[in-house]
């Protein structure tokens, strides 16, 4: 029985075929039987948040690829779900959205900061079985997620830490280009 559910983490398996989620990991932000959302947490951008909003002074706030699906809108975590309005508890202090005119207002009055919030260009989503079918086709690695880990500036790096310590079957990838053919 798959434990699927918001809060939880999928880890793409190494051997993925999917160069967009290759050493993914997505934090799911919503669950239900027809649809699933989540955020890749690990794939950084080069732009900030002041590249691509207007009226957002200069930052550090780094911008996020949170997947394929509508790139030209942008998704937020946070651990301010008492202050932005209309945040959706995803599990344990972690906050998916809200009032993003009370963001705007946090950032430039200096009232937040990259380790209270987290900015993803885009999202990922899954019809109904869409996500159960590819973890059943061992696509994905369930694991639960942690607000502190969902939080820090991430990239591809802690793919190979979490497959790690998942033990020998997955640690030999942990390693693994792109493309393998050209190792």
């Amino acid at each position: 029985m798959l434990n699927l559910k918001k809060g939880k983490l999928l880890i793409s398996e190494p051997l993925i075929t999917d160069k967009f989620f290759f050493k993914g990991i997505i934090l799911i932000t919503h669950y239900s039987k027809i649809e699933t959302l989540g955020l890749m947490i690990n794939h950084p951008t080069k732009y900030y948040l002041n590249d691509i909003i207007d009226g957002i002074k200069k930052n550090n706030f780094k911008i996020y690829l949170g997947g394929p699906v509508a790139q030209n809108t942008i998704q937020f975590i946070h651990t301010l779900g008492g202050i932005i309005k209309n945040s959706i508890e995803i599990n344990n202090g972690l906050f998916w959205g809200g009032d993003f005119s009370i963001v705007k207002s946090l950032i430039n009055n200096n009232k937040i900061s990259s380790n209270d919030i987290k900015f993803f260009m885009g999202y990922s989503g899954w019809s109904e079985n869409q996500l159960e079918n590819e973890i059943k086709e061992k696509s994905w690695i369930l694991e639960n997620a942690s607000t502190k880990l969902c939080m820090q500036n991430l990239n591809s790096e802690m793919w190979s830490k979490i497959v790690k310590k998942k033990g020998e079957k997955y640690a030999i990838w942990a390693n693994l280009p792109i493309n393998p053919n050209l190792n």
